[in-house]
């Protein structure tokens, strides 16, 4: 347990938050160098080395001068021990090396299918064959429409062209067409480096088709390859990663219309089970088999750029001592995760929030589980998450402190164990630089000062989530690109653990005895949502586990597949009560509360719970488990561990849980140690409470400038400060009449905008950076008579930075609480 204990306490740099770091600017080895100790020195000791928008042109992606300044970085990390995860293009999304790979052979630019329909009338019909230079015909199809947007499948008949000419006689009355189908080049982009280089610019570079594998081999050796060219020694050790990010199959600002395709892609589409005529469900409702159809061209598409893109680079990776990291294009996509040696995903543009019920709602509200679960099943050590890029609210750089734990907590009690901050900026010079993706969530904001408080945090938290199985027996089936999120958002509301399990998987599970093992996961119960379309195999292999005794609990019907045995509800509400008639909870709160969340894990044979507040009130009552055991809380903000004392009842145990918004606790628990039992006297006792509001005089301070104020407002109202972005000094004095032995003291400031840095005659008392800014003082803080509190505020970047007035400063009311112990009588 001391052991455990000191690692929480004290983790391994392994654990630090790995930052996009914005190279976007003119670059110097002496400012690099610079922001790398900088970075140090706030604990961060890892970045990830991300070439952006910015960088003058004389500065070419994979130059010999860039690769210079990458050699310099990395050797000044190498030095303080951190670790670098390479950046594998110049900007986004992966797979064209900034437009070199088409450069090299223009034959490589991303492909697409398009479909080009010609009305016909009864009778022949002759119609030319006109292709555009570079496009490959794939198919001709007569099909006869049944409205605009579907068609009569079975009587779909594929033509052949003769002498460049199509010629065709309706073989019954109706609305027939012909279709062409083309494969072209998609015109499609990346986002470059150099200014003139952004989406609809006229030098964005080319995007490479990433379906093609000599156009991936080309990729891989302009890009991989002149890495560890030039950084070879410090691969595995100091270079730990290569992070491919979205890669798209189209690229950016593509023809409208294109589907994914490559170049003899026909036949492949065939052999996975396909047939010509399915191609026009692509485009039209061709009947009850038309999302068949879809689902097997997507599983089709993302073997092949499985197998031609990630699998590769996968390899590439894992031969040169380091890991493949890093995320798909979309939020749902667990099944192009196969190859990761660190699965990963990404959070941005706020489509998950404190607000409007993003947090359990959406599609991308199932992005912090994608790469966790994908990392379980597939024996993955770490999982990462970019985090936090374009997530401002009011305006773009509205992003508080608050918010930004927040979204950490929100990660890693789903499992995520790698945090990416996005982003740190080189430069943020010119709104060019300083707007594109913001906000700057590192050294160029406010909260900066105080970072080594979050590294901390991250480094504790993924810590615990690291090398610990998570203790759920619930696996929520899905699909390789589709996640299921409302099945789910009742069991996040009620506590109950699950992870998400590929349909694709079952097929290398062990099912047996009632139970489904996968790598270190054993499941009890798998919960179908009816957004899922099962195979033929899949079923079967559901049934087999209902047979050894396994349930399974479908929502609503399954598109006509019945499963024998299976327990069928109609709705989400029915869900909690269905799943505990035969199970057991892990963990279940008094009051039942909706916006926490936990996740149980056991860890070099220990368990550990997580418990984190997604919402805005705070939770007072009890958590209940089944281990009687020792019971410690570790707070991992504070770096604090405090046993607990807990009531034990016949089958669970009460342990006593405060928690406040944006607060997160883990509590450990040994089974079979002795615990401490809270006394029916020491849980009851009562207190009598006194505030003392401080309404004096306020001197407000701004660097060399000093004025009062009576009244505490936000200074946004206030004269010359309405866009004002910094910090602002507030001093009152107040009296104490006597110091009570017995009592507890508070410091409650009410409202602040947004960090509070707290002194008390003149000693520190703590920083706070979201709401409640409560403070607890001890009693040699106070003193009988006159006292000092200065409060430092620092508010939001945003008003300086976006030209807003966001509320700003010490708005209070402040005042001090003063608890009592009632006296026996």
């Amino acid at each position: 347990m001391k052991d455990l204990r000191d690692q929480f306490l004290h983790p391994a740099e392994e654990f630090t938050p790995i930052p996009f770091w914005f190279w976007n600017d003119y670059l110097t080895i002496e400012e690099i160098k610079r922001q790398i100790h900088d970075f140090y020195e706030k604990g961060v000791t890892g970045f990830v080395l991300h070439p952006r928008i910015g960088i003058p042109e004389d500065i070419g992606y994979l130059s010999d001068d860039f690769m210079e300044l990458v050699y310099g970085a990395v050797r000044e990390a190498c030095k303080l021990g951190m670790r670098v995860v390479l950046y594998d293009e110049g900007m986004y999304p992966s797979g064209s090396a900034n437009g070199q790979v088409v450069k090299e052979d223009s034959r490589y630019a991303s492909r697409g299918l398009k479909m080009v329909e010609h009305s016909i009338k009864q009778g022949r019909n002759e119609i030319s064959l006109e292709l555009d230079e570079g496009d490959q015909l794939v198919s001709i199809q007569a099909v006869e429409k049944l409205s605009n947007s579907s068609l009569h499948h079975e009587k779909t008949i594929i033509l052949k062209p003769t002498e460049d000419k199509v010629v065709f006689t309706p073989p019954s009355e109706g609305q027939w067409s012909i279709l062409f189908f083309i494969e072209t080049d998609t015109k499609g982009t990346i986002r470059g480096i150099h200014f003139g280089e952004d989406d609809g610019e006229k030098n964005a570079p080319p995007s490479a088709d990433l379906l093609n594998p000599d156009a991936v081999r080309t990729y891989i050796r302009l890009t991989h390859e002149r890495y560890y060219a030039v950084l070879k020694e410090y691969f595995c050790e100091t270079v730990i990663g290569m992070f491919t990010d979205e890669p798209d199959m189209l690229g950016r600002n593509a023809l409208p219309g294109l589907k994914p395709w490559t170049r003899n892609f026909l036949d492949v589409f065939i052999r996975d089970g396909n047939e010509e005529s399915d191609l026009s469900a692509l485009w039209y409702d061709v009947g009850a088999h038309t999302s068949d159809i879809k689902k097997r061209y997507r599983q089709c598409i993302h073997e092949r750029l499985r197998e031609t893109y990630y699998r590769p680079i996968s390899e590439w990776c894992q031969n040169h001592g380091i890991a493949l990291t890093g995320h798909p294009e979309k939020s749902g996509d667990i099944g192009l995760l196969d190859y990761f040696q660190i699965p990963g995903q990404d959070v941005v543009w706020r489509w998950v929030a404190p607000e409007e019920g993003k947090s359990l709602e959406g599609e991308h509200s199932t992005a912090g589980k994608c790469s966790s679960d994908a990392a379980r099943h597939r024996g993955r050590r770490r999982n990462l998450n970019e985090v936090l890029g374009v997530c401002g609210k009011e305006s773009s750089w509205a992003l508080s402190p608050g918010d930004m734990k927040w979204y950490f907590d929100w990660l890693f009690v789903r499992g995520v164990n790698l945090i990416c901050p996005h982003a740190f900026y080189y430069s943020i010079n010119g709104k060019k630089r300083s707007h594109e993706r913001p906000p700057d969530v590192g050294p160029n904001n406010s909260w900066w000062p105080y970072y080594h408080l979050f590294s901390q945090y991250i480094k504790r938290m993924s810590w615990v989530m690291t090398d610990s199985v998570n203790q759920t027996e619930i696996a929520v089936l899905c699909e390789e690109d589709h996640l299921p999120w409302r099945i789910v958002k009742r069991l996040y509301q009620n506590q109950i653990e699950f992870n998400y399990l590929e349909d694709s998987l079952l097929k290398d599970c062990f099912i047996g005895n009632g139970k489904i093992q996968i790598e270190k996961q054993m499941y009890k119960v798998i919960l179908v949502e009816n957004t899922l379309s099962l195979h033929a195999e899949v079923v079967e292999r559901l049934q087999a586990f209902i047979k050894t005794g396994g349930r399974v609990i479908v929502l609503s019907h399954l598109y006509g597949k019945f499963l024998e045995g299976a327990t069928v509800i109609e709705n989400e509400a029915n869900l909690i009560e269905e799943i505990d008639k035969n199970s057991v909870r892990q963990v279940s709160l008094s009051p039942g509360n909706t916006d926490i969340r936990i996740s149980k894990l056991e860890k070099q044979g220990c368990l550990f719970y997580v418990v984190v507040n997604e919402g805005e009130e705070m939770y007072n009552g009890k958590l209940l488990i089944a281990e009687k055991g020792k019971v410690e809380c570790w707070d991992p903000w504070i770096g604090v561990v405090n046993e607990v004392q807990v009531h034990c009842y016949e089958e669970k145990v009460a342990i006593p849980l405060e928690i406040n918004r944006r607060e997160s606790i883990v509590y450990y628990v040994k089974p079979g140690e002795e615990y401490s039992l809270l006394s029916d006297d020491m849980s009851s006792q009562c207190k009598t409470k006194d505030v003392v509001v401080l309404q004096g005089e306020w001197v407000i301070k701004k660097g060399s400038l000093l004025w009062r104020e009576n009244q505490l407002a936000s200074w946004s109202n206030w004269n010359g400060l309405e866009y004002y972005s910094g910090t602002l000094v507030y001093e009152t004095q107040f009296e104490m009449k006597e110091i009570q032995e017995s009592a507890s003291y508070t410091l409650d400031l009410g409202e602040v905008y947004e960090i509070a840095s707290v002194h008390m005659n003149e000693e520190p008392i703590g920083v706070k950076m979201w709401a409640p800014y409560r403070f607890e003082l001890d009693q040699q803080h106070l003193q009988i008579g006159t006292n000092k509190l200065t409060v430092e505020v620092t508010n939001s970047k945003a008003n300086e930075m976006d030209n807003v007035s966001l509320q700003s400063g010490l708005v209070g009311p402040v005042v001090i609480e003063v608890e009592v112990p009632l006296l026996e009588s």
